[in-house]
């Protein structure tokens, strides 16, 4: 398995959004990635970057110990269909290419799961059975 210390900013955006979203197709992982970014503009938890938003403690659950994704996304190379697909939106989005299909969502959760920060909040978008949220405002 590879140590997430070795990995570049970019793998680390495409196994973070190959981890939460392989199962919602390129625009799932487009979603969190968007979100990933809106993140880091807003400056979440401290984090300026991309690499930091993904890896902040608690923030993505495909990179907490236990999470059966984690040795998944781990072990994942760029034979697999799903995460060539999200390198290419890392480098799009890397290259300040990426629409934000998600409209400046900076959170987002499986539609239906009723987290606490959601409650109240109208989604900025759904993309699959992902709902996003804006919970923040972006700087400008």
């Amino acid at each position: 398995m590879i140590d997430p210390s070795t990995l570049s900013d970019r793998e680390i955006v495409a196994r973070t959004a190959w981890g939460e979203a392989r199962n919602q197709g390129v625009e799932g992982m487009q979603g969190v990635i968007n979100v990933i970014f809106n993140r880091a503009e807003l400056h979440w938890q401290g984090e300026t970057t991309a690499r930091g938003v993904c890896l902040h403690r608690k923030q993505f659950d495909c990179w907490l110990p236990g999470d059966p994704n984690l040795p998944k996304l781990l072990a994942v190379t760029d034979a697999d269909p799903q995460y060539a697909e999200a390198l290419q939106l890392a480098d799009s989005a890397f290259d300040g290419t990426l629409a934000d299909i998600t409209g400046g969502a900076d959170s987002y959760e499986v539609e239906g799961t009723g987290a606490y920060w959601g409650v109240g909040l109208t989604p900025s978008a759904q993309i699959g059975d992902q709902d996003f949220y804006v919970t923040r405002k972006i700087r400008s």
